[in-house]
């Protein structure tokens, strides 16, 4: 059973995935720094000095200013955190933005030109009947003519 984890967890793309949540890990992190401190306070500002990440609903009523003293409160209080499902929207945008694009630009590397499929039949060179490629007699014109391999 050793061999076999080992021969599983050796193999490439057992390591291609796990560089991959690694990195996307990574990504994630950066997306959600981007959003939380560059995205969201001009668009904030915009909308009359919103701080997203402070907008929730308090589910007892004690009427708590920020959203941490909520979460300080003894014994803290439930509350609906819409502001940071906002946030964790942009997230999910710009990540599934980014992937798009950078699914779309490998899928233009990877594409390849279909060929055309080889053409069936042949021109006779005395009629201009269309033949089959073997064909070593037009059927058209009887005519002789050479069979293409």
């Amino acid at each position: 059973m050793l061999k076999e984890f080992r021969d599983f967890a050796t193999r490439g793309n057992v390591l291609d995935m796990a560089v991959g949540i690694i990195i996307g890990a990574a990504f994630g992190r950066i997306v959600t720094s981007f959003v939380n401190d560059v995205l969201m306070p001009p668009i904030g500002l915009l909308l009359g000095r919103i701080d997203f990440s402070n907008l929730f609903i308090d589910l007892t009523g004690r009427g708590f200013a920020t959203l941490d003293a909520a979460r300080k409160a003894v014994p803290p209080a439930p509350t609906l955190n819409y502001g940071l499902f906002i946030q964790a929207l942009f997230d999910f945008v710009i990540v599934a933005f980014a992937i798009f694009l950078l699914i779309r630009q490998v899928n233009r590397f990877w594409r390849k030109e279909e060929a055309a499929p080889a053409p069936a039949t042949r021109e006779c060179p005395y009629c201009t009947s269309a033949i089959a490629l073997k064909a070593t007699r037009c059927p058209h014109c009887t005519a002789q003519v050479t069979a293409v391999a």
